[in-house]
């Protein structure tokens, strides 16, 4: 029970990090940061209908080298 708190406050934490639009760095794991895409047009691909997508605030993971390094040496 203990455990389960401790890592949804961690989350919770992360999480309100990103959204005021701080970047949110994890030693030798990655860094997660917000930015914001702007609207661009879209297209349905059954009807081929243009449809606008709006601008949003996307959540982006970048792992760090030592984390790629030991994904490699799983190979």
């Amino acid at each position: 029970r203990e455990s389960k708190d401790i890592v949804d406050a961690f989350f919770e934490l992360i999480s309100n990090s990103l959204i005021e639009g701080n970047e949110v760095k994890i030693s030798g794991f990655g860094n997660f940061q917000v930015r914001t895409k702007a609207a661009r047009p879209g297209r349905n691909p059954r009807t081929g209908q243009v449809i606008p997508i709006e601008r949003r605030r996307v959540v982006t993971f970048h792992a760090s080298n030592k984390l790629k390094e030991q994904v490699q040496q799983e190979l």
